[in-house]
């Protein structure tokens, strides 16, 4: 072989560098706590500084040894009703198969994924579910090294990551959610979109402007607010729409929280919903159906993308490869009392 070909780094090599056994780098790669913390340390570095990438194999040895660890459910924001719903489909598909699964939270600031993946270590986890979270691209290789198999939700940005991953028809929502709006005779439709770094924003943006362009209304960006996926950035939104000098006749609400908040700029501007704005969201988590009016919305399966998630997890480990790819399962668009044709 070529000098100039590299060759795979192996846990034997690792094993010489740092001057202890293959056992000991195994249980390292194992999440097994019965190796000095010193000793973890440096064999930990040098699985990162040399580039050591487990084969299938070795993932599925590793794997194999992490049977009785948990599953880490990791989310930038566990607040939210997508959320809660997220961990709700997930625990109940983790329940069904007695294991266990740990939510945590990435904290801001210079540690916050290397503590959580320290944690990931010790803890021995048998697999992760990144659900809207934003890791580095070191980050993913040094998850790629601990020999995990990981699940993505919704990714941010572009991972560079051969992680597959899952999700809904964002783009057909959005294009659904407009084209409902369309049908009622709506022609100044706004949107507020979620955070833009998100594939899921981009996406329902993206199937609004198509369906604008397929019935041939020109998409105008001074009728779209950039939000956040916050009540806050909802109302904010919406009230910016609600003062233009033509405003909308109907808002596209790129999530049900942030349709709650246009809902609110409504009522502060003394009007009211359906009558003098058509409303639609996207979700479809219990608060749309309790509020007033109920609110039309784009249904995602949530909670059976943190179901189907572990299911993926869990099976990987009896043999099944992991997707490749995206995984995506289709929206429906669901019509209550928020929508109705416009009144002038």
């Amino acid at each position: 072989m070529s000098d100039s070909v590299e060759r795979r780094v192996t846990v034997a090599d690792i094993a010489a560098a740092a001057g202890v056994s293959r056992a000991t780098v195994s249980k390292v790669l194992n999440g097994r706590a019965d190796v000095a913390p010193a000793t973890r340390a440096q064999i930990e570095t040098m699985l990162v500084e040399r580039g050591y990438v487990p084969t299938k194999r070795t993932k599925r040895a590793v794997a194999a040894g992490r049977r009785g660890g948990l599953i880490e459910m990791l989310f930038n924001d566990a607040s939210t009703p997508w959320a809660a719903e997220m961990i709700r489909g997930g625990e109940a598909a983790a329940r069904a198969a007695r294991v266990g699964i740990v939510v945590s939270v990435l904290d801001s600031g210079p540690r916050r994924a290397q503590q959580w993946l320290e944690d990931v270590s010790d803890r021995g986890s048998r697999g992760i579910v990144l659900a809207l979270s934003e890791l580095s691209p070191a980050d993913h290789k040094r998850i790629a090294q601990l020999g995990v198999p990981v699940i993505l939700v919704d990714p941010v940005g572009d991972v560079d990551s051969d992680d597959p991953s899952i999700g809904a028809g964002n783009w057909g929502g959005g294009l659904a959610a407009t084209r409902h709006l369309i049908e009622l005779g709506h022609r100044r439709i706004a949107a507020i979109t979620g955070p833009m770094r998100f594939l899921c924003s981009q996406a329902r943006l993206a199937g609004y402007r198509a369906a604008l362009e397929r019935a041939g209304i020109p998409p105008d960006d001074g009728l779209v607010e950039h939000g956040d996926f916050h009540y806050s950035s909802g109302l904010k939104s919406a009230l910016t729409l609600l003062d233009l000098p033509e405003p909308p006749t109907a808002i596209f609400a790129a999530n049900d929280e942030q349709a709650t908040g246009v809902y609110a700029a409504i009522q502060q501007r003394g009007l009211s919903v359906p009558h003098d704005m058509s409303v639609v969201g996207f979700d479809d988590v219990p608060v749309a159906q309790w509020i007033s009016p109920p609110l039309t919305t784009v249904r995602q399966p949530i909670a059976e993308l943190g179901a189907l998630a572990i299911r993926t997890l869990l099976a990987h480990e009896d043999g099944a490869d992991l997707p490749q790819g995206r995984v995506e399962l289709s929206t429906k668009l669901i019509v209550r009392a928020s929508t109705a044709p416009p009144a002038r």
